[in-house]
């Protein structure tokens, strides 16, 4: 008995040795196993939640979205902006000749003179004075700016209108009806002293008389040979202030540093520099002559 113990505690172990090496060897595997298998299916499983279906319809969402919406609202605001300036050009050219926004326009009322408020006028020449006379009571008349019209019975007159109907009025038939052509009536009976200075106590103002007319350019933008715009008639000093006067209609001149619409006593003083290069519209004084045939009336 003791010999059979002995053979199988022999022939046993070994066995018992294998059986745990083998047990050992399967847990060893096991170990290693499982770790493949979920690699694999980890990475099939990373490939199907990361799809690119899934991002495409977001950008197709996001590229459609602003282009449409941006596009329209740009073009409608520049076709909002660019109507709107071209208009303004349009309209300044039909009101810029011949001055007549000033019509409807109220500034202060309109003064007149007597002839005692004039110094020396009681001197004048008669004929002067008659062509004088004649001015100021249409000064008392509230008679506007009026373009186009030379006749007091409209409610008013333009500036050669209203030469044009004082002159005529007193005897000179051959007086033209615009500045321009006024201008030229004067130059040819070579009665004119053109002006150069912006000062008023210039020499150039030396032989200047009572009586004379005196004439202006770029008043307003008109084309026109010679390009004279304005015309008024020379009445003299105001006794109360000293300071050269006239009368005429106007749009705007001033007395007493009041703007005046209408036909008026003003005072005679030089434009400013001109603030813009084009002439046209840059108020400058050109000169002042005799009314033709005056001394023989």
């Amino acid at each position: 008995m003791k010999w059979l113990l002995i053979i199988a505690i022999l022939f046993g172990a070994p066995y018992a040795a294998r059986a745990a090496e083998e047990s050992f060897g399967t847990k060893i595997k096991k170990v290693f196993e499982p770790s493949p298998t979920p690699t694999r299916k980890h990475r099939k499983k990373k490939p199907t939640p990361t799809p690119s279906p899934e991002t495409s319809p977001k950008r197709k969402k996001a590229s459609p979205s602003p282009s449409p919406t941006a596009t329209p609202k740009s073009k409608s605001k520049r076709k909002r902006t660019t109507p709107t300036p071209t208009p303004e050009p349009e309209e300044s050219p039909s009101v810029t000749p011949a001055q007549t926004p000033a019509e409807g326009k109220k500034g202060w009322p309109n003064v007149s003179l007597s002839p005692d408020q004039i110094s020396g006028y009681e001197t004048y020449p008669a004929k002067v004075r008659q062509i004088l006379d004649a001015g100021l009571a249409l000064t008392r008349d509230n008679l506007g700016y009026t373009y186009g019209s030379a006749d007091p019975a409209n409610g008013g007159m333009d500036c050669s209108g209203f030469i044009y109907y004082v002159l005529k009025q007193n005897g000179f038939p051959d007086v033209p009806r615009d500045s321009s052509q006024q201008y030229v009536w004067v130059r040819k009976a070579g009665n004119f002293y053109a002006v150069l200075s912006r000062k008023e106590d210039s020499f150039e103002f030396d032989d200047l008389k009572p009586g004379d007319l005196l004439f202006w350019r770029g008043t307003y933008n008109i084309d026109r040979d010679p390009p004279i715009t304005h015309t008024m008639i020379y009445l003299g000093r105001e006794k109360r202030t000293n300071k050269r006067v006239m009368i005429g209609s106007s749009d705007g001149r001033t007395y007493d540093g009041k703007q005046r619409w209408g036909v008026s006593v003003f005072d005679f003083k030089m434009p400013p520099p001109p603030k813009s290069g084009d002439a046209k519209i840059s108020p400058v004084f050109v000169g002042y002559g005799r009314i033709p045939g005056l001394a023989d009336g």
